[in-house]
């Protein structure tokens, strides 16, 4: 089990990797947006969703890497 976890903190590093990189682009297009709405939607998805989203991806993979779950039974 103890395995598992730390092969699944891998899985969380790796999928913070990527939304942070599919959310990065895809806020840079929408900021390159004609449309207001389109903008600020970009902006605010930028500056505060995708740290905090892929901060905590990647910080609960660190955890779970570094063993921070194991239980004492």
């Amino acid at each position: 089990m103890e395995s598992l976890k730390k092969y699944l903190g891998v899985v969380w590093i790796l999928i913070g990797i990527y939304v942070g990189y599919d959310r990065v682009t895809d806020s840079l297009i929408k900021i390159g947006s004609d449309k207001l709405e389109d903008r600020v939607f970009g902006w605010v998805v930028l500056c505060v969703l995708v740290p905090i989203i892929v901060g905590g991806l990647i910080l609960f993979g660190k955890y779970a890497l570094d063993g921070e779950y194991k239980s004492d039974e």
